[in-house]
């Protein structure tokens, strides 16, 4: 089906102005004021934001393995009904995909099941455990996005060497998990005040940055795009600062819940609270949001974890770690960075969707011009909402997000030209 988008507001130089859009055949084929166009069926935005269509690297759909939690259908809503058109899916799943079989069958299902755009990442080693290395040309070859083992640090130094060097050879991105498992003593918060006051057992700083400076030094040697998951320290901040100084091929990602949220936000000893790595210091979350504006962080990903309502009412003791993410991402970060003028809308626009696009080398995302794909997103900038249980299509509802009032709710999603989401109904 052919849109004319009409009444849009586009960032343009800085600002926004408004703008017609027409999608004919799943591409932008014209931008401008008053478009007509014959064979189309027409939508009045009202003046709404239209943005490139959202880019998340960093996803856990739980499908194969734990559909209880999510699928690949709901995890895939969930983003569109955030406006990402495109996700990157992580590996840690039953079966895993760690051979050309496996990600050919989770490559043909994603595309079969998928709302948006899925990439799906391979594993770095076999069944994601400590040992043998994956085939990494084959997993290219069956069409695996990018390699990680996220949900595990890889505890071995010439394990991760190798898989380094692998990944440089086929000339694709690693995407490290950082956590020193000899560090972790159990813990299942950030160590500090908060932590003794709650009577729970700390996770050190060190846990992540000690891997972290292990994977920097074997980056340099390798010269493998080395790409940091959820970074949430000021000193991993300043670490990737003085490796990128020095010509180290790395990059990162910081979650939403890293920048909105610390360790002093958690009252009570509530699972919703409990996420990998925890939320830090007042003092990190300031130098993750000065890593953004510097350069330093290259984009935002939501880390999106869906899990059962009974699995996160537990203690944070006995909970599994990580919240949902999709659907609150850019109306979380919209109203309490942007309304606020801590960021621009183009910075946020930018490490949403054009920079991990460019980053991950995916052609089709990221963009809104002429002879594109068509996928983007409308947001409501100036209505108020408020994030509830209800309102979330991910089978997950675990996130502290719930009650917030917001602005920047999506009004639409489209991907290739086919619209996957509408508010007030799915298309």
């Amino acid at each position: 089906m052919n849109y004319l988008l009409k009444n849009g507001q586009l960032l343009i130089a800085d600002s926004l102005q408004p703008r017609d859009i027409l999608i004919q055949a799943g591409q932008i084929t014209a931008i401008g004021t008053d478009l007509t166009a014959d064979n189309a069926t027409t939508i009045d935005l009202a003046q709404h934001f239209v943005s490139p269509g959202l880019v998340d690297l960093h996803v856990h759909l739980r499908d194969p393995g734990q559909t209880y939690k999510e699928t690949i259908e709901t995890g895939s809503m969930a983003a569109a009904h955030g406006g990402f058109t495109f996700i990157g899916a992580m590996p840690n799943l039953t079966p895993v995909p760690d051979n050309a079989e496996q990600m050919a069958t989770m490559v043909q299902r994603n595309r079969t099941e998928g709302a948006v755009r899925i990439g799906q990442y391979a594993t770095l080693t076999q069944q994601r455990a400590a040992g043998k290395l994956v085939d990494f040309a084959a997993l290219k070859a069956a069409g695996a996005f990018a390699f990680s083992n996220d949900g595990s640090g890889v505890q071995d130094t010439d394990t991760m060497y190798l898989a380094m060097q692998a990944a440089q050879a086929v000339d694709m991105p690693l995407a490290a998990h950082v956590e020193d498992d000899s560090l972790r003593h159990g813990g299942v918060m950030n160590a500090g005040p908060k932590a003794t006051q709650l009577d729970l057992p700390g996770i050190s700083n060190e846990v992540e940055t000690a891997q972290l400076a292990r994977d920097l030094v074997l980056a340099q040697a390798t010269g493998v795009h080395y790409h940091v998951c959820h970074v949430s320290t000021a000193a991993s901040v300043q670490m990737i600062r003085l490796a990128k100084l020095a010509g180290i091929n790395v990059s990162c990602e910081v979650t939403p819940h890293h920048l909105l949220l610390s360790d002093r936000d958690i009252t009570a000893d509530d699972g919703n609270y409990k996420m990998n790595p925890p939320l830090r210091s007042e003092h990190d979350r300031q130098a993750l949001i000065a890593g953004l504006l510097d350069g330093t962080i290259d984009c935002i990903a939501t880390d999106h974890a869906p899990h059962s309502m009974a699995e996160k009412q537990q203690s944070m003791r006995q909970a599994p770690f990580g919240i949902v993410g999709s659907e609150t991402a850019f109306s979380l970060l919209y109203t309490n960075f942007v309304k606020t003028r801590i960021f621009t809308l183009n910075q946020l626009v930018n490490w949403l969707s054009t920079r991990p696009a460019q980053l991950f080398q995916l052609p089709n995302s990221g963009q809104l011009k002429v002879g594109q794909p068509a996928d983007l997103a409308v947001f409501d900038l100036e209505q108020r909402t408020t994030i509830t249980a209800a309102s979330l299509i991910s089978k997950g509802k675990n996130t502290p997000f719930i009650g917030a009032n917001v602005y920047g709710a999506t009004v639409a999603t489209f991907v290739a030209g086919q619209l996957v989401y509408q508010r007030g109904g799915t298309k």
